[in-house]
């Protein structure tokens, strides 16, 4: 990989030549605002926070759009550079509600998130289920706004709660896109577009009403890249640890986190640096396991049947219950059936089970591959 020098606020910064200068400054550890970047999508500059200066170059460039080059000198923390990024960040603040982003009570009521307002406020931080992780609150803490220029205006906009694991609250949208790009770039399925509703545009589903109607495949890719409270799991509560672990759905070996509190899963994230799955998953394995591992009909234990009434058993005496049973058969009399959800290694242990140790030729595999 070619890499070339750039300066990024006095600091020599080595960086591939392919590389957009937004994703050099975030791997130096240096935090410039934005809001509709995505390494995984095209970048757009639509939010224009991630403006910076470049030497030689008389405006300001969106990070975002921007390649490298060789001897590049870039400044991404200076007073004009603020202006500019507050200019832009006004017009959004105007479609969000304020209350969870300037109140000035926020630094006192940490650690235990009770908010010291007054009860009426709807909008409270504590009570938006992204506080603590919204990409807008980080925006608005780094540049330090405290009042906004333009009131948000206050409209009662709909909240689509149809698909089973995610809502849509559109009263938190910022109509950053990200979503949309999602469903176009990544999953390449089609199944939300902006459109309007009255003099604002809004996310819809194509072709119908709903979530739950459109062909929306309930992945979430969309939802894990919305960088505020719009698009959320309907059961979204923070884990106290994460342990890392392989998905047992399929055979493609996708590598999640599973989100843990008070000894149950609760929540499932992708990880981004595996080559596997590079952060993504399907329904299943976002939105499947939590459900199927505390399931009260799950199976902990091998079963045997005896007299006809199913036992718990060990593992030792189940296997011996299966080779016993298999042993009074002909091996033509025996036939197997593979699964998708084991690797391909071990589909080939599998036939080699049959055709070399039992002797049959009877294997079928359930997705007829």
């Amino acid at each position: 990989m070619d890499e070339i020098r750039i300066t990024i606020d006095g600091r020599e910064i080595r960086a591939s030549k392919d590389t957009l200068l937004l994703e050099a400054i975030l791997a130096a550890g240096i935090y410039v605002p934005n809001l509709c970047h995505d390494p995984d999508l095209e970048p757009t500059g639509d939010c224009r926070l991630c403006v910076v200066e470049i030497a030689g170059m008389p405006d300001f460039v969106t990070a975002c759009t921007t390649p490298v080059t060789e001897g590049m000198v870039v400044q991404t923390n200076t007073a004009p550079l603020h202006e500019a990024r507050r200019a832009a960040l006004e017009p959004i603040l105007a479609e969000h509600p304020s209350e969870c982003l300037i109140c000035d009570r926020k630094e006192r009521c940490q650690p235990y998130d009770i908010c010291l307002r007054n009860v009426s406020v709807t909008d409270r931080c504590v009570l938006c289920p992204k506080n603590g992780q919204c990409d807008l609150q980080k925006v608005v803490d780094y540049l330090g706004v405290t009042e906004l220029p333009i009131r948000p205006k206050n409209r009662e906009r709909p909240v689509d709660y149809s698909n089973p694991f995610f809502k849509i609250d559109r009263n938190y949208c910022i109509l950053c896109k990200k979503c949309v790009r999602t469903c176009n770039e990544v999953t390449v399925v089609g199944a939300i577009e902006i459109g309007r509703n009255g003099d604002r545009e809004q996310v819809n589903p194509v072709g119908s009403n709903s979530l739950f109607e459109s062909i929306c495949k309930s992945c979430g890719e969309c939802m894990v890249r919305c960088p505020v409270g719009a698009l959320m799991p309907k059961m979204a509560v923070p884990p106290a640890h994460e342990v890392k672990t392989t998905c047992p759905y399929c055979g493609v070996g996708c590598q999640m986190y599973l989100g843990v509190k008070d000894g149950r899963v609760i929540c499932v994230r992708g990880d981004r640096d595996n080559e596997v799955n590079r952060g993504q998953l399907c329904v299943k394995g976002r939105f499947g396991i939590t459900e199927f591992i505390h399931h009260p009909d799950r199976l902990s234990n091998p079963l045997i049947r005896q007299n006809g009434e199913l036992r718990e058993a060990t593992w030792d005496e189940a296997l011996d219950a299966v080779a016993a049973g298999l042993g009074r058969y002909k091996p033509e009399e025996v036939a197997i059936i593979s699964s998708a959800k084991c690797t391909n290694e071990e589909n080939y242990l599998l036939q080699k089970l049959g055709r070399a140790v039992i002797g049959t030729h009877n294997i079928d595999h359930c997705a007829r591959l």
